[in-house]
């Protein structure tokens, strides 16, 4: 069950957990050393997921070595869009953010400003409670390795539009799901990927230095990196080059705004500026907070799976006899990014995309740095129209296990589906009874009563069943 939920849960910011697991860790290493493909082979991938397998509406490829660097881009910005894209083209990041808030983190710490077990309730207001358990307080180091015991999301995020689903996300919301909640497990205990823990952590430096996230990460780490395309709010001159953001189904998608948890996902950059990252991660670009990268790698805790652990933001993937990579992926509503560095071969890799797919680019960018396999295109499936009185009898909650529920709710003709904890997304009908998600590889089938409405509801994914009865209306 846990990797069904997890499966959806990579609908928001991370979506985008996204994490491999020991099923699906890359193969072993070839018996030749891999070469990253040349710029025309990698072009032609992009053909492929773009033009052939329609997975994709533009994809921009940057590739970092001791060579130098060199971006591949193809696609558009959006189909009626001729501008072609290029290494300046803006891409929102989503959770790859998160590799920011933990620099920033690690950066303050070898400053003095903080301590890696500082607990968090010590730059939050006396009035928040942070929630405690077995005497243990949750430190700053719990959140930035995602072992705090905290939620992927705050039970009280009920988005006013689910295409912008932060937007309306207050502090004090936080600061009130905080103080009510229990933790369901002791502090450190256990790896569970959380965006409030990641917008916490970017919420509470911010209090500790006395100025906003966006500042912050200016201050530190895009200004000495001179990282200028790299920022939360876009002026004229890079709203200009921002590329459309799409869905799942390739049609436009509204930018995401993320005022409370901006620590989790808020950034917007280009693949020209995350090379630059890399390639200081990598020692090629000089900064001040290189030692701070380096330290941002010490901690190391187990991530759910025996090949993934989890650094300060950073999550490294150490397969049998492969070189580790260290990694990050991100994904808004409308984008799905990645970007990751082998320090063994010198080679870091950046993937942005304009498509909230499925796929997103994380096969590409593990295939450029390792080979491990491209990801095959999912199978098609068809949505048709239903009668929003058909939806309506299908809006309700439905449970897996005593803490795991599905809520379904209807806006208009349009049906959407959460899993607990996790990201409200949009499910279509191919079926009077069956739905999908496009985000992901995964269906639902709804189970009618006597009575006309649903009953309960059967999840399907990776060739598993996972049955929920209903217990309650949605409200």
């Amino acid at each position: 069950m846990r990797k069904l939920v997890a499966a959806i849960a990579g609908v928001l910011l991370a979506l985008s957990a996204g994490l491999a697991s020991a099923d699906d860790a890359p193969a072993a290493k070839p018996a030749a050393p891999w070469a990253v493909p040349s710029d025309a082979e990698i072009r032609q991938i992009l053909v492929n997921r773009i033009d052939v397998e329609h997975r994709g509406v533009g994809i921009v490829v940057g590739v970092i070595d001791a060579h130098g660097r060199r971006i591949v881009a193809y696609g558009r910005s959006e189909r009626s869009d001729p501008r072609p894209l290029d290494a300046q083209t803006i891409f929102e990041i989503g959770s790859m953010t998160k590799v920011f808030t933990s620099l920033l983190l690690s950066d303050m710490a070898a400053k003095g400003e903080v301590r890696l077990d500082d607990p968090v309730a010590k730059y939050l207001p006396a009035t928040v409670t942070m929630p405690q358990r077995g005497g243990k307080q949750i430190t700053l180091v719990d959140l930035a390795t995602h072992t705090s015991g905290l939620p992927r999301l705050p039970g009280n995020l009920r988005p006013k539009d689910p295409a912008n689903p932060y937007a309306d996300y207050s502090v004090d919301q936080m600061y009130q799901f905080l103080s009510g909640y229990s933790l369901p497990r002791d502090i450190g205990s256990q790896y569970e990927y959380s965006n409030l823990g990641g917008g916490l952590l970017g919420h509470v430096l911010a209090r500790r230095a006395g100025v906003d996230y966006e500042t912050l990460v200016r201050q530190r780490i895009t200004s000495p990196l001179r990282m200028d395309d790299t920022v939360v709010t876009l002026p004229p001159r890079l709203k200009a080059r921002l590329a459309k953001g799409h869905d799942a189904a390739l049609q436009p998608a509204a930018n995401w705004d993320l005022p409370t948890l901006v620590g989790a996902g808020g950034l917007r950059s280009d693949a020209k500026d995350i090379l630059t990252f890399l390639g200081a991660e990598l020692g090629y670009v000089d900064t001040p907070v290189k030692s701070a990268m380096k330290a941002q790698l010490g901690p190391r805790r187990p991530a759910g799976s025996p090949v993934m652990t989890v650094a300060l933001g950073w999550h490294i993937l150490s397969p049998p006899g492969k070189d580790p990579i260290v990694w990050h992926n991100g994904g808004t509503g409308g984008y799905r990014t990645f970007m990751g560095f082998d320090a063994k071969t010198g080679v870091g890799v950046v993937v942005l995309t304009n498509a909230a797919t499925a796929t997103g680019g994380d096969d590409i960018g593990f295939h450029l740095l390792s080979g491990t396999p491209l990801s095959k295109a999912p199978a098609p499936h068809t949505a048709i129209e239903v009668d929003s009185k058909l939806l309506e009898t299908y809006v309700g909650r439905y449970q897996f296990t005593p803490k795991v529920f599905m809520t379904v709710t209807r806006y208009g003709n349009r049906l959407f589906a959460v899993i607990s904890g996790q990201a409200i997304a949009e499910i279509f009908p191919e079926s009077p009874t069956k739905f999908f998600w496009k985000v992901v590889d995964a269906q639902v089938t709804f189970e009618v009563g006597p009575d006309g409405r649903a009953s309960g509801v059967v999840l399907h994914q990776d060739g598993r069943d996972v049955p929920a009865k209903r217990v309650e209306d949605a409200g």
